[in-house]
């Protein structure tokens, strides 16, 4: 038992102890006055040497706003080049400043590219409340779920869900799988964009990022100057090679991408009234959600729970059948591989949480590579891009002195079905 006497200095002994140990401090952390995107992409198709952009292609290839020349948003897509979408938005203009981007040379682009002000869309002439979309049709078929990169299909595979059985709820979830928010501009009032009505110039191929870069106009702080190196710069194309029959396992293999953080492969084909999906996660996931920019940290946790492929990866296979009774229209395969997240603020954070922290500026870049190609057709790799480098024989690249126009699209047997039901499937979710 505790002597009396001794009870006081008991409680301020602990009092003391109590007032030494306040709860940590944390840091008041104001947003940037100004903040800045730049996404940065390269897109290809298997077997084909990377070509200069192709605007315009089908909505499901990513084609941005569609029509001639470059259009915000083509970063986001797969239609096949290299794309870059840049954003500013700062608070000392909140209707969105007119300002200038000052670029490296290797970007062949000149010395500055132009951010224009969104405006506000046209009012609809539809009265409020009045409804005009048509309403859907009710799906039918099944959808089959396989994954796992392997040359024979796995015990308790595939995955079915049985899109005509009425409890929509049920089957969005389960066809939802893996999705990170979008983390981008928003394409609003109060955004400064690029490409834009003013400059719809196309991304040269070989144009390169890396170097000093400046940010003038309205409201935007003078300190706007920072520097992107190699790791963020374009990726190269995707040197993808598949060869196999749609009956058989499909062998899939490509040079390790520099700079690359890790890879995803997904495949879909209709059979039937039921559409075959397969992907290289070593997870039940359809996988729909994960074409897009995503950030290293999601990049690395995914990659410890095996839903993506290391960087290391150089090979997958798609088990053997699942596929073959899309001979007819053919299976769709599409394939990214991420790069590094680059995130810069100045001044940088102060460390002493008691220090409250208002960056001037704030500037993320993204990076990824994608590549698409039509399995149960041998594709080459790395032997396309070398044969359009190999010289003519007039001795110069096979692509020397070729006009910069873009070519045609190409024509690709089972393309536009494999698209239609990429885009009806989407549809149904609301993606």
């Amino acid at each position: 038992m505790t002597h009396p006497l001794r009870r006081p200095a008991v409680a301020l002994a602990t009092g003391i102890v109590a007032f030494a140990a306040p709860a940590a401090a944390q840091q008041v952390v104001r947003p940037p006055i100004a903040q800045y995107w730049i996404d940065v992409a390269t897109h290809g198709m298997a077997g084909m040497p990377e070509i200069p952009g192709m605007p315009g292609l089908p909505s499901f290839m990513g084609g941005g706003q569609g029509g001639a020349g470059n259009h915000y948003g083509n970063a986001r897509g797969m239609a096949p080049g290299r794309w870059l979408d840049l954003a500013l938005h700062t608070r000392n203009k909140p209707s969105g400043s007119d300002a200038t981007h000052a670029i490296p040379a290797g970007m062949q682009l000149g010395a500055s590219l132009p951010l224009v002000p969104v405006t506000a869309p046209p009012r609809s002439e539809r009265e409020p409340g009045e409804v005009t979309e048509e309403p859907r049709e009710r799906p039918s078929g099944r959808l089959l779920i396989y994954w796992g990169c392997g040359e024979t299909v796995r015990a308790g595979q595939p995955r079915v869900i049985d899109l005509a059985g009425g409890d929509t709820q049920a089957f969005g979830r389960a066809f939802a799988g893996r999705y990170a928010p979008d983390r981008g501009a928003r394409v609003a009032p109060g955004h400064a964009l690029w490409p834009n009505d003013r400059h719809r110039e196309l991304v040269p191929r070989g144009a390169s990022l890396a170097g000093e870069h400046a940010i003038r106009g309205d409201g935007v702080p003078a300190s706007m100057k920072f520097a992107i190196g190699q790791a963020q710069d374009f990726m190269p194309a995707i040197e993808l090679a598949t060869s196999g029959a749609l009956a058989d396992s499909i062998r899939l293999q490509w040079p390790a991408v520099p700079h690359a953080r890790a890879y995803y492969l997904h495949a879909m084909a209709s059979a039937g009234t039921d559409m075959v999906l397969w992907s290289s996660a070593e997870t039940p996931d359809t996988g729909m959600g994960l074409f897009d920019y995503l950030s290293n940290a999601t990049i690395d946790r995914w990659v410890n729970e095996k839903a993506l492929l290391a960087a290391s990866a150089t090979r997958c296979a798609v088990p053997k059948g699942i596929f073959a009774s899309g001979r007819n229209d053919g299976a769709m395969l599409r394939m990214i591989a991420w790069g590094s997240e680059l995130n810069l603020a100045h001044p940088p954070r102060p460390s002493d949480p008691r220090t409250p922290w208002e960056p001037e500026w704030a500037v993320r870049v993204r990076v990824k590579a994608t590549t698409m190609a039509m399995l149960g057709v041998d594709v080459g790799g790395a032997g396309s891009a070398a044969e359009a480098a190999a010289p003519s024989p007039s001795g110069q690249p096979a692509s020397a002195g070729q006009p910069s126009t873009p070519p045609a699209a190409p024509s690709i047997p089972g393309l536009p079905e494999a698209g239609r039901a990429l885009d009806a499937i989407k549809g149904l979710f609301g993606r």
